[in-house]
């Protein structure tokens, strides 16, 4: 305590998450929706000279920027893992929609790893949201777009599958309800229930094959 009898005030770092340029997003080639050609994206929204480190609260509410977010999602002998957002995990804008995808924002915290920041920040989301307890091989399959919510606004999904040998992935986070994994056509038919990311990707992922 202070002698004025008030405790110090603790100054809390803003979290600096990558993003670029909304702008630079339109040129390479705009679409809403799901898009699978990763190639044509990529090599340049991760290139640092593109790429930037701002403060997480000034961009959840500045569309001139879109946040990079790795979103994962988890397979299994033709099951897909899905979950219920608790009212305290993450994005306010997204509590007690449904699931497919497990990740994050990627920030200043990646830059120390091995790996590239890009893939030490999925690394990390994944580890701290759910124990993959089984052997996986990973592929990049696309990215979404969806300038038609306040969130979509702002963040651009980079999506990967993870191929599972076995269905063992359980959450971390108390906030990660009703999880469990589940054939793709059964959750083609609740996909209201569903955030729009997850929509735009069951749709685009696995509709011609329910």
């Amino acid at each position: 305590m202070s002698e004025s009898g008030t405790a110090n005030a603790v100054s809390t770092p803003v979290e600096q998450v990558l993003v670029i340029p909304t702008a630079l997003f339109h040129e390479i080639g705009h679409f809403q929706g799901f898009c699978g050609e990763t190639g044509r994206y990529l090599d340049v929204v991760l290139d640092p000279v593109h790429a930037s480190y701002r403060p997480r609260n000034e961009m959840e509410d500045d569309p001139s920027f879109k946040q990079l977010i790795p979103y994962c999602i988890f397979q299994c002998a033709g099951q897909v893992f899905s979950y219920k957002r608790g009212n305290d995990q993450g994005e306010a804008r997204l509590h007690a929609k449904r699931s497919v995808g497990v990740g994050g924002h990627v920030s200043t915290l990646d830059l120390n790893g091995a790996g590239s920041p890009y893939s030490e920040g999925m690394k990390r989301e994944i580890e701290e949201e759910v124990f993959v307890e089984a052997k996986w091989t990973e592929r990049c399959v696309g990215l979404i777009n969806d300038d038609e919510t306040e969130v979509g606004k702002v963040h651009l999904g980079v999506v990967h599958i993870f191929d599972l040998d076995s269905a063992q992935v359980t959450p971390r986070e108390k906030s990660m309800i009703q999880a469990g994994f589940a054939p793709p056509e059964q959750l083609l038919r609740e996909l209201d229930e569903f955030e729009t990311w997850s929509q735009i990707c069951l749709k685009a992922l696995f509709a011609n094959e329910s």
